[in-house]
């Protein structure tokens, strides 16, 4: 098959993503193989090639771990997916399925949890494979394009706004519409809070306003809105700067919360009390009650495609903040 293979972690201005022919995966008994038809590019895929998080599990690597597609073949121990099925592979490739977050549905939190192209290959290829249990099918309608970022992003914002208890009427700010934060606007405006999105790229706002955003703010204007405003009951940052997460702890009224799915330092006051809560992918039921939202077009994806073979280049518009939505590749 085709990858875009990553053997050393360097900036991707070095282009570090190579098209090679590679062997396709080996199913075991209880594997299914899937055809890649759209894979996402997340922003922890950049994080990775360029070691902001340290040397990959294993290199060399294929990344990608938003996924749609057809199965393949499946395995002789597998009984419940067939061949021709449409299915997503998500971020959260298994896990020990024996630990206390795996036995109660917190599987995200396994200590011994893979990670599709991170710890094991993903889905920047022509062909993936994943435990049968960890892929889930995806809703009749929906094309590959719009499924694939479901499998990260979708999850990723369904978890966050569940996580943040976002309440009908409640203002709710949401630092940084890309791919995470426009999925986190929906669901927020379905729980019913009143949605002020915050960014400093206009057509990342130009994005908030067509999703049905109460409020579209620029960054740089946004410590005015909420003094004229008043102080928001929920923030949610999805911006990886320090700026957002400042900006967010001054936003938040006393007794708020601030939801935290990106990594930053925050100073806490005990008079004001704050909650602050972190947000990491989503459980297996989560990414199943995210399919069926996006099935029954309650959320919908903006996506951009680009083929496989451009993929250095996308991820080099996606540093640079020229992405809205999220870049899809295509094999």
């Amino acid at each position: 098959m085709k990858a875009q293979v990553l053997h050393t972690v360097q900036s991707i201005e070095s282009r570090p993503l190579v098209s090679e022919s590679v062997a396709d995966p080996v199913l075991g008994p209880d594997d299914v193989l899937v055809r890649v038809k759209a894979c996402g590019v997340c922003h922890s895929n950049l994080h990775m090639i360029e070691g902001d998080w340290g040397v990959p599990s294993k290199l060399p690597i294929i990344p990608g771990h938003e996924i749609a597609g057809v199965v393949e073949a499946v395995g002789s121990g597998v009984k419940a997916w067939r061949v021709g099925q449409r299915v997503g592979v998500q971020v959260l490739h298994d896990t020990c399925r024996q630990c206390e977050y795996c036995l109660t549905g917190r599987e995200n939190l396994c200590l011994s949890r893979n990670m599709t192209g991170e710890t094991l290959d993903g889905g920047y290829a022509e062909l993936v494979k994943a435990p049968w249990d960890f892929i889930y099918a995806i809703p009749d309608g929906l094309g590959f394009e719009e499924a694939a970022p479901l499998f990260c992003p979708g999850v990723t914002a369904y978890r966050a706004v569940k996580r943040a208890g976002v309440r009908p009427g409640q203002k709710v700010g949401v630092i940084g519409i890309g791919g995470v934060g426009h999925m986190s606007l929906q669901f927020a405006r379905l729980a019913g809070g009143e949605v002020v999105a915050v960014d400093r790229l206009e057509g990342q706002l130009e994005l908030a306003r067509e999703l049905g955003a109460d409020h579209v703010v620029p960054a740089g204007e946004f410590e005015e809105f909420v003094s004229k405003t008043g102080k928001l009951d929920v923030v949610m940052v999805h911006a990886p700067s320090q700026q957002a997460v400042d900006q967010a702890m001054k936003a938040v009224k006393r007794g708020g919360t601030v939801l935290m799915a990106v990594v930053g330092n925050i100073r806490v006051s005990f008079a004001d009390e704050h909650t602050i809560i972190g947000s990491v992918i989503g459980s297996r039921m989560d990414m199943i009650e995210t399919s069926k939202l996006a099935g029954k077009r309650k959320v919908q994806v903006k996506w951009q495609g680009f083929k496989l073979e451009e993929a250095n280049d996308v991820l080099l518009r996606l540093k640079r903040g020229e992405i809205v939505g999220r870049a899809v590749l295509i094999p």
